[in-house]
């Protein structure tokens, strides 16, 4: 592989890297330590638009992980950006939760169900018929179809979940109108990161435990890319996929050092 240069700028996936099911993963309270004591830009990013910056951080610090909201990046956020981007001060139907709201709500967007610029899916613990229903005539009416991340199914203590990827997938089939999503894997939410921290791709690192998301996220932006099997992929897995991480670890407490 090219050769980078040293790394200068974190990025880092949330479940699976850090937390597992709510606990930290051996090594990642250390790591989040050696990260804010370094002064090296960081962000920690995920697919999960349900929560706001703030929500995140209580969670990982009841979880023991010291995380300042500002270090927080989620799909919502991403999501927010993009559509004040392409139309400032527009307006959206959304199906969603507050993570998701109060990104578009700061980024100046108005939320009606009248003739709406854009549809935008979220993540929600209660998708409803009837919001569903209104997001597809919306569809066919013209709005344009957005949505916060592809994950087709989320964990849960019981079992897997439907979440925003399947029901754009169910909106898809009643409309004919593919959504644009914004979060892993598309590169975008990579460089929005990026902007964030002000950092560089030649001098950032992308850790994550999914080759299918972050791991190409992370190619396709630039990034030098992390591995950890801690998480989604197994190590028997990786040499399935077409292009590689530039290091594969056990865990974040391999990382440590690097900080």
């Amino acid at each position: 592989m090219t050769e980078r240069k040293p790394i200068e700028y974190w990025l880092s996936d949330m479940d699976g890297v850090l937390v597992h099911e709510g606990r930290p993963v051996p090594g990642a309270e250390e790591f989040v330590r050696r990260l804010a004591a370094s002064g090296k830009p960081f962000l920690i990013l995920t697919n999960n638009s349900i929560y706001t910056r703030r929500d995140l951080s209580a969670r990982l610090a009841a979880a023991g992980l010291a995380v300042p909201p500002e270090a927080i990046w989620t799909s919502a956020l991403a999501t927010a950006r993009f559509l004040a981007d392409q139309r400032p001060e527009g307006s959206a139907y959304v199906i969603g939760e507050a993570g998701l709201t109060t990104a578009l709500h700061e980024a100046d967007f108005v939320l009606t169900d009248i003739d709406p610029d854009y549809v935008v899916l979220g993540e929600t613990r209660t998708y409803s018929f009837s919001q569903i229903t209104r997001a597809i005539r919306l569809i066919e009416g013209g709005a344009r179809f957005v949505a916060t991340n592809p994950d087709p199914i989320g964990p849960s203590p019981e079992g897997s979940l439907p979440a925003c990827g399947a029901v754009a997938a169910m909106i898809t089939r009643a409309t004919g109108v593919e959504p644009y999503f914004v979060g892993k894997p598309n590169p975008l939410m990579m460089r929005t990161a990026l902007n964030v921290v002000g950092g560089h791709s030649e001098s950032t690192a992308m850790i994550g435990d999914r080759m299918d998301t972050d791991i190409v996220a992370g190619v396709e932006a630039g990034l030098e890319t992390i591995l950890v099997l801690t998480g989604v992929t197994r190590k028997d897995e990786i040499a399935r996929f077409p292009f590689r991480p530039h290091r594969v670890v056990s865990s974040i407490a391999d990382l440590i050092d690097l900080v």
